[in-house]
């Protein structure tokens, strides 16, 4: 085998999450997408967003990236 600079990716097999979400959550997600459409002129659906928006929030989120390491 190869000695390549590039380690082994890892599993990008997506995992499905179903949650339920009070309706003034589910309003103020509604109008981050909107606002994302005002920002981005691309029309993305809420569940395209939330994802990301959990890995921003997990990323920023210092206590919890220095318990990971």
């Amino acid at each position: 085998m190869a000695d390549l600079k590039l380690s082994k990716l890892p599993d990008r097999t997506p995992v499905k999450l179903s949650i339920t979400i009070t309706p003034d959550l589910q309003a103020a997600l509604q109008q981050y997408a909107t606002a994302y459409f005002a920002a981005y002129g691309v029309e993305e659906p809420v569940a395209e967003l939330v994802p990301a928006m959990l890995a921003a929030f997990l990323e920023s989120d210092r206590g919890f990236m220095r318990s990971r390491s």
